[in-house]
């Protein structure tokens, strides 16, 4: 699929258009998208929402200095392109600028082109998920609802710029998702477990694939009804492996993107060089992960993803760029100019955010814990980008007392400050891993799908908030 090719014009006069929008300016391009998406969703014993899509659609875009001029349409003919053209021109006037250099080309592919959707089959994907609902029902006795989704989308991206360069990427993605709520008398406690990746279906929808998420689901849910209320207060706490790295995301990520630090929104801005987290703390963005929910072979600017060290050893010594930011702040791009889609601009975002493995084993991190909190799974959370407090809520956490993980909590609220928290960080585990591919990031009203990792980890008296004291 050549999607220049679907206006209702020749390439040549795309072309000639889209040069002449952009000429004059710093930098700018014609985004296309074609996209197809499918979701499916049994819950309480029945399938309850089913979702076939198609769009397609462009985005025109002028950068002037600061200033950026956009338009879009899902309509891909002449007279849409001419009515973009001339909004977007308007940020021009009045500025002579020289267009900057094309992003750098690549041949490298990190997933495949392969669409997800088309297999299995729909009927297929229906009857597997009504298989999840039966076997867990079938497992224990006290579930009492069971909701299993699978959702997949193929998107195809070009990107045409003003000197005629076109950057082309097709993006598979797939998900899967199992909750369970279970009950004992009046209570009733809930787990859940998802999977994904830029690839088919294939290895997320064997038996013993969706078994062990229907599994990990219900184990979840049977530990939160046997848990007992969190106590308030200031605790040390270990944070496993995995998923918690969202913390991260949140609490540290988006302090570490471009446009933040350039309009000196964030609480990291100022201090590249300096000392903003423990010795022996490393977070790392990379998009380069072959099959990763978060990578990106290109991002919606066409610049090649990369492994972007932010913070080593403790010190700032990046941040994550689109191209906009980049050469206000005169550094380079990273191949983290994304978007949601055709109808929205490309801003400084995350793919794969993680902290690096340290010496640690987890085992001799929650020994080393007298009284503290071992959260293992992380629910919702808010982050103010500026200040850097965040709150976050445990789905899944422990005491750990004397060195031992002893009763499982409910309702543990994690509270602090992003850089604060980074110094607490005390111990690092060597068994950094990235979550199983469920990670979705929002900012400025677009989401985009992301991966976040970690190892284990030991941070010294946080704040923590319960529901006993």
């Amino acid at each position: 699929m050549n999607l220049v090719s679907q206006f209702d014009i020749t390439e040549d006069r795309v072309r000639k258009l889209v040069a002449d929008t952009i000429e004059g300016a710093d930098d700018g391009e014609l985004f296309l998208e074609y996209r197809e998406g499918e979701a499916l969703m049994f819950d309480n014993g029945r399938l309850k929402t089913a979702s076939f899509n198609t769009d397609q659609g462009f985005g025109l875009r002028a950068v002037a200095g600061e200033a950026t001029g956009y338009a879009h349409s899902s309509e891909l003919s002449e007279a849409a392109l001419l009515r973009a053209s001339d909004a977007v021109s308007a940020v021009k006037g009045g500025y002579s600028g020289t267009l900057a250099a094309a992003p750098a080309r690549t041949n490298r592919h990190l997933y495949g082109e392969e669409n997800p959707i088309s297999s299995p089959s729909f009927e297929a994907k229906a009857k597997l998920l009504q298989e999840i609902d039966a076997w867990l029902r079938d497992k224990d006795p006290r579930v009492r609802q069971v909701t299993a989704s699978l959702a997949s989308s193929w998107q195809h991206v070009e990107i045409l710029r003003g000197d005629g360069q076109v950057v082309r990427d097709i993006r598979p993605l797939v998900r899967m998702n199992v909750a369970v709520v279970v009950g004992d008398g009046d209570r009733q406690e809930s787990g859940s477990y998802g999977a994904g990746g830029r690839k088919s279906f294939d290895e997320f929808l064997t038996e013993d694939s969706w078994q062990t998420a229907a599994s990990e689901a219900l184990r979840q849910a049977l530990v939160n009804l046997e848990a007992i209320p969190a106590p308030a207060g200031t605790f040390d706490v270990v944070l496993s492996s995995g998923w918690p790295g969202v913390m991260l995301h949140e609490a540290v990520g988006h302090g570490l993107e471009g446009d933040f630090n350039r309009k000196k929104t964030s609480a990291f801005a100022g201090l590249m060089g300096q000392q903003v987290a423990a010795k022996g703390v490393t977070v790392v963005d990379d998009g380069t992960i072959a099959e990763r929910r978060g990578s990106i072979t290109v991002d919606d600017e066409g610049t090649p993803s990369g492994r972007n060290v932010l913070i080593e050893d403790g010190k700032l010594v990046g941040y994550m760029q689109d191209r906009q930011n980049a050469r206000l702040m005169g550094m380079k791009a990273t191949g983290n100019g994304r978007r949601e889609s055709y109808a929205h601009q490309p801003m400084p975002r995350m793919t794969n955010t993680y902290m690096t493995s340290g010496d640690m084993t987890p085992e001799e991190i929650i020994a080393s814990v007298k009284n503290g909190i071992y959260a293992v799974s992380f629910g919702g959370g808010q982050v103010d980008i500026t200040s850097g407090k965040f709150v976050f809520g445990c789905t899944e956490a422990y005491m750990i007392e004397d060195g031992k993980v002893t009763q499982p909590i409910k309702g543990a609220m994690l509270i602090g400050n992003g850089p604060d928290a980074m110094h607490r960080v005390t111990m690092v585990g060597n068994d950094m891993k990235l979550d199983t591919g469920i990670g979705m990031c929002g900012k400025a009203g677009q989401g985009v799908p992301v991966g976040v990792g970690q190892p284990h980890l030991r941070m010294n008296q946080m704040t923590v908030g319960g529901t006993r004291v």
